[in-house]
Formats: structure tokens, C-alpha cells, sequence
């Protein structure tokens, strides 16, 4: 399997991973071969990664730290706590912690933990895709920083919770890609208080959880908002999702913004250190994360374009490589691999998309 931009897919290629709707909806499933009819539908849902399976990529497993399952039920529960907040109900918030729960107790099952997998996102599920995604990343921060139980679940239905704000404001603002206004950007901001005041009233819901809805978005600098709050001023677990949140944000297209290729927003993320998030925190952060998913074109500087089909945990920027061709000649062979931790001259030169 490896993952393609949209605009690189051929009518006939093998979809690799199944494609869902914000209601958990199957909207095209793995194995489908892709007709020109569904890669333009894809398009206009607003997909811009497709995984596939071909020969030369059928080996290579992608798996997620949470089940597929698991994130679509968490999904599920976002979607229906959003609607049933959008019409001024009350939601079930022991689904959502039922939800949750899995989700630990899928990260809490695995010795090591190095995230290598990038969401398909249509239009209409971004908002619950990112949520179930920093919620992921967040929780793997807070095990690995070895939480209690109590504060591990409070920090996960935090992230998944954190942008619950969010229903309350314009579908149009929120489906946005090009960068905002002045007036767009105060506007956004407010779903920060909108979360809090949502969460803070849940008896079933832990108050701390509320408090990082309110500040995942503060700053040790005291540049963020809503309280321009500053170093240990703000809540620990705030960081922590306001951290998940900030890479995710980066790696995918969301209200306001366009995506940047992994390996940039990881050098973005430890630029950051000491500076909007702890220092110790963003070190911690990019030891689980692949700046170079498995999966994913490269080029190297040798010339030659190839496929990431593992990752050495220890030195996340050298993957090893499986070369696909050499410079302009298709014919090369194709089973060559560089491990580039041994292979020390040869480097990543860009990701293709």
C-alpha cells in the first residue's frame, strides 16, 4: 500500500484503505478500483490523499495506532454530540467517554507507538477527522508521559472534545481553505469559550477537559488566546492537545489553512519549542512521529524516487526507501532499497505529491 495526492491517482488503481463519511458511512471501500467518475467525486468531496494497492507496494503494511473501528466510532460520537449541541440539546457524554476509552485501550495495548498514517479528509468530515486525530496524538503524549488513568481519560475527551466550540459557528467559515480575514480570524477564535461553556455545565464530563477546550490554543509566549496566557500559567493537558492540535492542523488542509508535507511541520513543531509549547514536550511529541510516513513518494538526492516502506524509530528523518525508478530509467531495478541510517550520503531530497 502508499499513499498518493489525488491529483497522481489513474483510473483502475486499488483503493488501499476504506473511505468514510463524518456519520461513519462507508463512502467507497478498499479494494474498489477507482473509476474516473469516483477520483473526480473524490475531488469534489475535497480528498487529497488516496492510499493504494499495486505490485510494487502490496508488501508494505500501513497500519494505525487505533483501530479503524475505533476511530470511526469516536467519530460517530462527535458527529452526534455536535448535532445534538447545534440544536440546543444535551449530549451523551458517557459515548463519548465509551469512545474514548477504546481509544486508550488501543494505545495503552502497544509497547511502542510511532504514528505513520495520514487521514483521508473529505469536506464534510474534517472537523471530526482532525478531533479523533488529536485526541490520538495527545493520548499517546499523556502515556508516554505516564498519566494516571483519571488524567489520561480527561485529557482524551478533552482532545476529542476540544473544538466542540466549533458548531457554533458558520458551516461556511469552517469549510474555508483559502486564509482568513481579520474579522473571520475573532470570529474563529471564539470557539474556544463556545467549548468551554459547552463542557464545563457536563457532570459527566471531567471540568478539566473543559479547561482544555478553553485553552489548547494558549501559548507559553502569551501569544495565543483567549487569555493570552503564558508558561506554566497554562494547563498542562492544554498544552499537550494544544500541541496534537497544532501538528495536525499543519498537516492537513482545515478551516483557514492548506497542509504542509510532515517532515516541514516537524521542523515547524521543534522551531516552536520553547516558544508556544515546553520544550521537553515538543522532543517527546516528534519521537512518535514519522516525518516521512510509510507510504509516501520521495526523492533522493541521489536522483532516484522511491517509496517509504519502514521507519527507523530511533532516527525518524532516515525511513528506508524502496527504490520505484532511478533518474529517468523505469527499467532500474525496482527491489532496491536504501536503509538510510546505513546509507549515510543518501538523503531525502522532498516528498513528491
Amino acid at each position: 500500500m502508499r499513499q498518493l495526492s489525488i491529483n497522481r491517482i489513474q483510473e483502475g488503481d486499488l483503493l488501499g484503505k476504506t473511505i468514510y463519511a463524518h456519520d461513519g458511512r462507508v463512502l467507497l471501500g478498499r479494494g474498489i478500483p477507482l473509476s474516473s467518475a469516483y477520483i473526480e467525486r473524490l475531488k469534489k468531496l475535497g480528498i487529497s490523499i488516496i492510499y493504494i494497492d499495486d505490485e510494487e507496494t502490496k508488501d508494505i503494511n500501513i497500519e494505525d495506532v487505533v483501530s479503524e473501528e475505533n476511530r470511526r466510532e469516536a467519530m460517530i460520537s462527535l458527529q452526534h454530540s455536535g448535532e445534538a449541541v447545534r440544536i440546543g440539546k444535551d449530549f451523551d457524554g458517557f459515548q463519548v467517554k465509551k469512545a474514548v476509552d477504546n481509544i486508550i485501550e488501543d494505545i495503552l495495548f502497544q509497547k511502542e507507538i510511532f504514528v505513520s498514517l495520514t487521514d483521508m479528509r473529505s469536506y464534510d468530515n474534517q472537523v471530526f477527522a482532525h478531533s479523533v486525530s488529536v485526541c490520538v496524538l495527545a493520548t499517546i503524549i499523556g502515556k508516554a508521559l505516564g498519566l494516571d488513568r483519571d488524567n489520561l481519560e480527561a485529557l482524551a475527551v478533552g482532545a476529542l472534545l476540544h473544538d466542540i466550540g466549533t458548531v457554533k459557528l458558520p458551516k461556511e467559515l469552517l469549510a474555508k481553505r483559502e486564509e482568513f480575514t481579520t474579522k473571520e480570524i475573532e470570529l474563529y477564535k471564539s470557539h474556544t469559550a463556545h467549548g468551554f461553556e459547552i463542557l464545563r455545565v457536563k457532570r459527566d464530563i471531567n471540568l478539566l477537559s473543559a479547561h482544555i477546550a478553553f485553552q489548547h490554543h494558549e501559548w507559553m509566549n502569551g501569544s495565543g488566546y483567549p487569555r493570552n496566557l503564558s508558561g506554566d500559567k497554562i494547563n498542562s493537558l492544554a498544552q499537550i492537545v494544544g500541541l496534537a492540535d497544532f501538528y495536525d492542523n499543519l498537516v492537513n488542509d482545515g478551516p483557514g489553512h492548506k497542509r504542509t508535507l510532515p517532515h516541514e511541520a516537524c521542523e515547524i513543531v521543534m522551531g516552536c519549542a520553547d516558544k508556544l509549547f515546553p520544550l521537553n514536550l515538543v522532543v517527546l511529541f516528534l519521537k512518535h512521529i514519522a516525518a516521512y510516513p510509510t507510504g509516501c513518494t520521495v526523492k533522493l538526492n541521489t536522483g532516484e524516487v522511491g517509496i517509504v516502506v519502514d521507519q527507523n524509530k530511533s532516527l525518524p528523518m532516515r525511513p528506508v526507501v524502496r527504490v520505484l525508478m532511478a533518474g529517468d530509467d523505469p527499467n532500474q531495478d525496482k527491489a532496491k532499497e536504501y536503509n538510510l541510517v546505513e546509507d549515510r550520503t543518501t538523503f531525502i531530497e522532498s516528498i513528491l505529491e
